[in-house]
């Protein structure tokens, strides 16, 4: 059982992150390729990637087992901040671990070799331990390498299913405040003030004192949050949450090139509709604001949805439609030709 302690100072302090983490991505993905997870959500994806991985991929085998603890400094603390393109830069957050103090290294990798879950004995892990530039090349190398055959094909339509889920989060802040918004994680978090539950496969007690806490939503957490066994003392802690999938998130181009599809698009209705889920809208909201039936906004939603410029995710009573990268780059390149 994982319990989060709030102050009341603590509540004015919550923050969502607002793009995805590469690294916990990383983390958190392939340690669910190594699982025995037989959730239908990433069996195509697990399908596609599993062929990909090779030799280059053994050392992130002993470093992220499919249970267990997973050092603390592959995941490092940058609290959700996106760079100027809205994202997180995947070579500066690998920069980051690489540049990781050697007692850091140390006091991870022994607690790592001394988990049930161990593949290696800590004397394997001695280079990367000692900060042998050799073996941080090696895993740089290895990180980047990951990424690029195993998410990098398939970042936008991540990028818009945490997009989605940030912009529920939004409605449920704005509609109940803090509380609002704690509540709506249920049920993998369970909001009882002034503390915030979650099943947890220990049980911990996590005492914010002031500090905050960051939400960081991660496409492949699974079942139940995440935080760092040691976080920084000074800074907010970072509960990593899972969040909702739609299926078949894999498959499909979703790169909204599809010519036919895009030329469907001609039209004032869609293009308002586009412009208007840049702030994620249900089909209620669309149809109003759009003078059309309830089925209308539907339809529409179908065709920008085919094209892989909208995502349309259920959220028990409604629907809510967000725009997709690919979309956005659209409706952007639309209003600079204007």
């Amino acid at each position: 059982m994982l319990r989060v302690h709030f102050t009341a100072e603590d509540i004015a302090r919550v923050r969502v992150a607002a793009v995805p983490d590469p690294l916990w991505e990383i983390a958190n993905s392939f340690q669910l390729l190594a699982s025995s997870d037989d959730s239908p959500v990433f069996g195509q994806w697990r399908r596609l990637v599993r062929p990909l991985l090779g030799p280059a991929d053994t050392l992130l085998t002993t470093l992220l087992p499919p249970r267990g603890y997973s050092p603390d400094f592959l995941t490092p603390d940058r609290h959700g901040t996106p760079d100027r393109h809205g994202t997180l830069d995947l070579a500066s957050a690998v920069d980051t671990v690489l540049a990781t103090p050697r007692t850091r290294l140390r006091a991870d990798l022994t607690r790592l070799a001394g988990s049930p879950h161990r593949r290696r004995t800590l004397r394997d892990l001695r280079p990367l331990a000692d900060g042998d530039p050799d073996a941080l090349r090696r895993l740089g190398a290895a990180l980047h390498g990951y990424h690029r055959r195993a998410l990098a094909p398939f970042w936008p339509r991540i990028r818009a299913q945490v997009d989605a889920d940030r912009q529920d989060r939004a409605r449920a802040a704005l509609a109940g405040g803090v509380d609002g918004l704690l509540a709506g994680f249920s049920p993998a978090l369970r909001w009882s003030p002034p503390v915030l539950e979650a099943d947890y496969p220990v049980r911990r007690d996590v005492h914010l004192r002031g500090r905050g806490l960051v939400l960081q939503p991660s496409f492949f957490c699974v079942r139940r949050p995440v935080m760092l066994a040691d976080p920084a003392a000074d800074r907010a802690p970072v509960l990593v949450h899972p969040i909702e999938h739609t299926l078949g998130w894999a498959g499909g181009r979703g790169d909204g090139r599809s010519g036919a599809e895009l030329g469907a698009l001609l039209g004032r209705t869609r293009a308002a509709i586009l412009e208007d889920v840049v702030t994620g809208r249900t089909t209620g909201e669309l149809a109003e604001r759009a003078g059309i039936s309830g089925a209308a906004a539907s339809q529409h939603t179908a065709v920008l949805r085919r094209a892989g410029l909208l995502l349309s995710v259920r959220r028990k009573r409604y629907v809510l439609h967000t725009i997709t990268p690919a979309g956005l780059a659209l409706l952007t390149g639309a209003r600079t030709s204007v």
